[in-house]
C-alpha cells in the first residue's frame, strides 16, 4: 500500500477525461499520484495545508490526516452517472449508532476541503455525534469552475448533482448507523443555492436546510416541488455585490426566497423581529412561525456583512453554530418534540 498526496482538481479531471471505473482510478491514483492543486474561492474560502494519507486501494472511503477536530475524517470516492464524484466525512468524536447527517457544500469555483476547513462544524460534531459531509463540485465546461448544477449562471450544466447527493446517502445509509430522518444540508454561495435545490427536489430525504449567502436560482424556485413542510433559514449580509439581497437575472431576491417558503408551509406572514447586536454592525433576526408541521422560516439579516461565511469577531455571528442550531431542531416531520 502505497502513501499519496492528490487534489480534488486532479481528481475531477480524469473522472471527466478517462471516465474509467472504481477500482481502476484507485489504482492509478496509488501508483502515480504524489502531488495536490488548489484553486480559487471567495474570502471565506481558502486553502489547506492539510495533506491526505490513503492506505486502502480497494475500499471507497481511506483515512484523511487533518489537524481540525478530534474525530475521524475520511476522503471518499464513488462513481455516479459515469464520473468519479469526491467527497469528504468527518465522523463526530461522540459519535453513536442513529447518528444525525449535515451537508455541507461549498460555493462556485471553490473546494470541498476548503468549506472542511473554514466551517467550523467539526467541533459542532464532537460535541454532539454526528456526522458531516463535505462533497466536491465538478467542472462547468464553460467556465471550467468547479459548482452544483442549480440553473441560474450554471443552466449549460449536464451534471446531476441531486442524483449524485442522494447517492451519498445511500452510501452512509449502508456504511453508517444514520437517522434518516435527520439528513441535513447547508452550503455557502453557490453550496446555499444547491441547499434549496436539495430541499426543492430531493426532499423525501432532506429534513431542513440553511443557505449562507446563496438564493435560489429562477429555475429552482420555479421547479421547486417539497415532499413535506421543510424548516429554511437564510444568513445573508446587505453588503454582499456577490449575491446581492435584491435579486438578479440569474437569482431570486432573498425577500422572495423568504416569502415563497413562508407560504408553502403556511407560516404567519408577518415575523417575529429580534435585534442581532455587535460590535460590526448587527443585523435583525425574523423569525416566520405557526407554520405546517412547526416548521419555521427565519432569516438573519447581517448590515455590514459582504460574501463571506460570518463569525462572530468579524460580523457578529457565528455562522457554523447558528446553522447547527437551527436544524437539530428539526426532522423531516417537522419540530422535534
Amino acid at each position: 500500500m502505497a502513501h499519496h498526496l492528490y487534489g480534488n482538481f486532479f481528481l475531477i479531471m480524469i473522472s471527466m477525461a478517462l471516465q474509467i471505473k472504481m477500482r481502476l482510478i484507485y489504482t492509478i491514483i496509488l501508483v502515480f499520484i504524489t502531488s495536490s492543486c488548489g484553486g480559487g474561492g471567495s474570502s471565506s474560502e481558502n486553502s489547506s495545508n492539510d495533506t491526505n494519507t490513503d492506505d486502502s486501494s480497494s475500499q471507497p472511503c481511506a483515512p484523511y490526516q487533518s489537524s481540525i477536530g478530534s474525530g475521524l475524517t475520511f476522503t471518499c470516492l464513488i462513481e455516479h452517472d459515469n464520473i468519479i464524484r469526491q467527497f469528504y466525512i468527518y465522523q463526530g468524536s461522540s459519535y453513536i449508532s442513529n447518528s444525525p447527517v449535515l451537508f455541507s457544500l461549498h460555493g462556485y469555483t471553490s473546494r470541498g476541503l476548503w468549506n472542511m476547513n473554514y466551517t467550523g462544524f467539526q467541533s459542532i460534531a464532537d460535541q454532539n455525534g454526528f456526522l458531516v459531509v463535505y462533497p466536491q463540485g465538478t467542472l462547468l465546461s464553460s467556465t471550467g469552475q468547479t459548482h452544483w448544477n442549480v440553473g441560474g449562471w450554471t443552466t449549460d450544466s449536464t451534471t446531476d448533482d441531486v442524483g449524485f447527493i442522494n447517492e451519498v446517502i445511500e452510501f452512509l445509509d449502508d456504511e453508517y448507523s444514520i437517522d434518516k430522518s435527520r439528513i441535513y444540508s447547508t452550503g455557502m454561495s453557490n453550496g446555499g443555492y444547491m441547499s434549496f435545490k436539495l430541499a426543492c427536489d430531493l426532499g423525501s430525504k432532506i429534513a431542513a436546510v440553511v443557505s449562507v449567502t446563496g438564493s435560489m436560482t429562477p429555475e429552482t424556485l420555479s421547479g421547486c416541488s417539497p415532499a413535506h413542510p421543510t424548516s429554511i433559514a437564510q444568513i445573508h449580509g446587505l453588503q454582499d455585490s456577490v449575491v446581492s439581497y435584491y435579486g438578479n437575472l440569474w437569482s431570486r431576491p432573498i425577500e422572495e426566497v423568504i416569502d415563497y417558503w413562508v407560504g408553502f408551509n403556511n407560516c404567519s406572514e408577518i415575523p417575529e423581529t429580534l435585534e442581532i447586536s455587535g460590535a460590526n454592525g448587527g443585523g435583525i433576526h425574523d423569525i416566520y412561525s405557526n407554520c405546517d408541521n412547526q416548521t419555521s422560516v427565519e432569516l438573519f439579516l447581517m448590515t455590514n456583512m459582504g460574501h463571506d461565511w460570518p463569525n462572530l469577531d468579524n460580523h457578529d455571528i457565528q455562522a457554523s453554530t447558528t446553522v447547527w442550531n437551527f436544524l437539530s431542531k428539526y426532522d423531516i416531520d417537522g419540530l422535534i418534540n
